[in-house]
């Protein structure tokens, strides 16, 4: 039994303004996606599969700069998060441990963060576990809804929240760990039954938990976690943190 990623990386970024993948925009001179895998490969994750779609030769020439083999495969359209893990459908059937998935384009996910959130997976046999984070502005994230007890109850978009819901600052960082096998058990049954009609990966929570499967959250010690660029000052935002705080890939 051993543990491996997925890195979803097909994304256009249209407001980036850029001819290429918005992973691959830099921060610190790096392609952001080249943060993600570094900090999977210190976290002992050798086994990574990346999810191309837009311009995915260019994702395939940043894949063949690597001393490392990386798996790559192709989502022909993107379909949401959800419609991308389906694409690595046979990567998971060739694992039978536990699975990251990561955004290409959040460079400050750590090595640190990967490691506690797997630790608290494994510890909690939970068949998920959600990477979350406190931020002092939630907007535009899906809230985390926990129980009395402190355990997750929901994943809740902003779009679908109601007043109550709206407050909570704990947020989806877009980060998840899943047993291989229980996702699997779960994906091709994620419906398109949305205003996008788009597959949605936070949907392969809620079918979980409706199986009576345990599901977690673990809460990332710094909210830095969630970041992610989808135009040039935000970009350029992650460059200055990056500077500030002293962030190296």
């Amino acid at each position: 039994m051993s543990n491996c990623a997925i890195i979803l990386a097909g994304g256009e970024g249209k407001r980036m303004k850029s001819d290429k993948p918005k992973t691959l925009s830099p921060v610190l001179g790096k392609p952001m996606l080249a943060w993600v895998i570094s900090a999977l490969k210190n976290a002992g994750i050798d086994d990574i599969c990346i999810v191309k779609g837009f311009k995915k030769e260019c994702i395939d020439e940043f894949i063949s700069t690597l001393d490392f083999k990386v798996e790559s495969v192709f989502q022909a359209e993107r379909l949401g998060t959800g419609h991308a893990v389906m694409m690595a459908k046979e990567f998971l059937k060739n694992h039978s441990g536990n699975v990251v998935i990561l955004n290409g384009d959040a460079p400050f996910m750590t090595s640190d963060t990967i490691e506690k959130s797997l630790a608290q997976h494994t510890e909690s046999n939970s068949a998920a576990t959600v990477i979350s984070a406190n931020v002092d502005d939630p907007s535009g994230y899906g809230r985390i809804v926990r129980d009395e007890s402190g355990q997750l109850k929901a994943i809740v978009e902003q779009k679908d929240a109601d007043e109550e819901t709206l407050k909570i600052n704990e947020v989806n960082s877009g980060g998840f760990w899943f047993d291989c096998e229980l996702l699997l058990s779960v994906l091709d049954r994620i419906k398109s039954d949305n205003n996008a009609r788009e597959y949605y990966l936070p949907d392969a929570i809620k079918l979980l938990l409706s199986d009576g499967r345990r599901v977690g959250a673990y809460t990332a010690e710094c909210s830095d976690t969630v970041l992610g660029a989808n135009d040039p000052a935000q970009l350029e935002e992650l460059n200055e943190i990056a500077r500030a705080k002293g962030y190296t890939c």
